[in-house]
């Protein structure tokens, strides 16, 4: 199984940020990425039917022969998690709970910012994990929808998201969190902004680079590594026409993606397209 690819699935192209930080912790890894792009956002579609759209995909990358499961989605996470662990034959790692964690070990004054999709925060989802992990830390959570579009047009450095970036962020400065989890696989190509606007103080939780560290130590608790002289090859699916997901996912991995196919997920018809 070690020779087995990695399974990463997100509702577009934000969960990029999750496979490139994989890929720098794991690079002799191989990756099979999917993105349910005719379908995005998932944040506004009931449970049930995330449930439902995860469980397709799942399904088709299991039919990949992938060795892990990686839900890179914030709001699948949330929501289809449980569900997929009891359903599918190989581990499952959701992008919440490494993050929760990481943020309960790091602060020191207890009190923890959260910030994300309109639809992540109203689930809760941060706030309860880190709860249970440590009951007595106040976790403030903030909605900051415009950052997936700034992240999107490769604005993420310059006035426009500097500014929009102090107005999300100011009531989290004035409650003086210590810790501020990003809890949207887009955000940490905004880091250099948030950092500069929360100050030095503040300890930044990237939930990728965090879900990244959670696969490796599976994977090496399991047996599952590859030989790290080994380098890992990248496949991409998605479920719209793949060229603006590639003109944007060229910008999140800083370089080609290479073959990007579409898929059905009704029939399997596989169309190609090169960037």
């Amino acid at each position: 199984m070690s020779w087995q690819a990695i399974g990463i699935f997100d509702s577009g192209v934000g969960g990029l940020t999750v496979l490139r930080e994989l890929t720098k912790a794991l690079p002799q890894e191989d990756t099979i990425y999917f993105g349910d792009t005719a379908r995005v956002p998932y944040g506004t579609k009931s449970p049930d039917t995330v449930i439902r759209y995860s469980q397709e995909i799942a399904s088709f990358l299991i039919k990949r022969d992938i060795k892990l499961l990686v839900v890179a989605c914030n709001t699948a996470s949330a929501v289809a998690l449980p569900t997929l662990r009891r359903s599918l034959p190989v581990p499952v790692v959701g992008v919440i709970e490494p993050g929760a964690k990481r943020a309960a070990e790091v602060t020191r004054s207890g009190v923890v910012g959260v910030i994300g999709t309109s639809g992540t925060i109203r689930s809760s989802a941060y706030s309860r994990a880190i709860k249970r992990l440590n009951p007595d830390i106040s976790v403030l959570a903030k909605p900051c929808p415009l950052f997936v579009p700034l992240a999107e047009e490769g604005w993420i450095d310059n006035d426009v998201t500097r500014m929009t970036a102090r107005l999300y962020l100011e009531e989290l400065r004035e409650a003086r969190v210590d810790t501020l989890v990003l809890g949207c696989t887009h955000y940490p190509l905004l880091k250099k902004i948030i950092a500069e606007v929360m100050g030095p103080d503040v300890t930044l939780v990237d939930s990728a680079e965090e879900t990244a560290r959670t696969v490796a130590a599976i994977l090496q608790e399991k047996n599952l590594l590859r030989p790290p002289a080994e380098l890992g090859n990248h496949h991409y699916y998605v479920t719209d026409v793949p060229a603006g997901f590639i003109r944007v996912g060229n910008r999140f991995l800083g370089g080609k993606l290479g073959d990007v196919y579409q898929v059905s997920l009704d029939d399997c018809r596989l169309s190609t397209e090169k960037d």
